[in-house]
């Protein structure tokens, strides 16, 4: 597997991002993370042990100026941007669409969709440069009903679509593709279930391992794909 060279993980001190995050790493890879709380990036930089292969870029994405200045950061450190692994994101939900909270359906878009967009309007010159890719991290529930969650199912759908459009216009060029899990065996999760089985639930390694598939040369002629993780792994 070729593995990119220079990749930006929106993300990536979460539990799923630190995943791909060392998974790239232990590729060879350099890469830059966007974070929004030191604490979380500390612990990442302890628990990756690549301080000269990983670095750190503090951002609020879902805002245009410091998404683009983001962009900017993560090539200048790296010296160039051949991939990128849009994982940040959030969840919000548990009651029907008219009885949610008022301010439900702004935060899921700017969690999943701004923030995405944004990164990818300024990272897509960078990565045509260098026949770059992008992954996105979608959602299964999206795709299958999104009931008592719909800012959040609205939101990651939209991506989806967002992923299909440019995939359309950059052909040939940067690959765009999406990951799409389910329920992901992540300790908040296990915490916030305690009565579900979690053997059912996909790993954050499983799902980086599809990540990093995509982002590599091995996935070439892929593009506008939306990719189902919701196995047991």
């Amino acid at each position: 597997m070729s593995a990119p060279r220079g990749v930006l993980v929106t993300g990536g001190t979460g539990a799923l991002g630190s995943a791909v995050v060392k998974l790239l790493v232990d590729q060879g890879a350099r890469v830059a993370v966007s974070y929004r709380s030191a604490s979380e990036w500390r612990a990442l930089q302890d628990a990756v042990k690549a301080g000269d292969r990983v670095f750190g870029v503090e951002a609020e994405l879902s805002n245009a100026d410091a998404a683009r200045a983001a962009v900017e950061q993560a090539a200048r450190v790296l010296g160039m941007l051949d991939g990128v692994a849009l994982v940040a994101g959030g969840w919000a939900g548990g009651k029907p669409f008219d009885a949610a909270r008022a301010d439900e359906w702004s935060r899921m878009l700017r969690a999943n969709l701004d923030s995405a967009a944004y990164v990818c309007r300024h990272a897509l010159p960078l990565l045509r440069s260098q026949k770059g890719a992008i992954v996105a991290v979608g959602s299964r529930a999206a795709e299958t009903g999104g009931a008592s969650m719909a800012a959040y199912a609205v939101s990651k759908q939209a991506l989806h679509a967002l992923v299909r459009v440019l995939a359309l216009e950059n052909r040939g060029s940067v690959r765009v593709n999406a990951v799409l899990p389910g329920t992901i065996d992540t300790p908040a999760n296990r915490d916030a279930m305690k009565a579900a089985d979690p053997r059912a639930w996909t790993s954050p390694e499983a799902i980086a391992r599809v990540v990093l598939f995509l982002l590599s040369s091995d996935s070439a002629p892929t593009t506008g794909a939306l990719v189902p993780v919701d196995a047991p792994a």
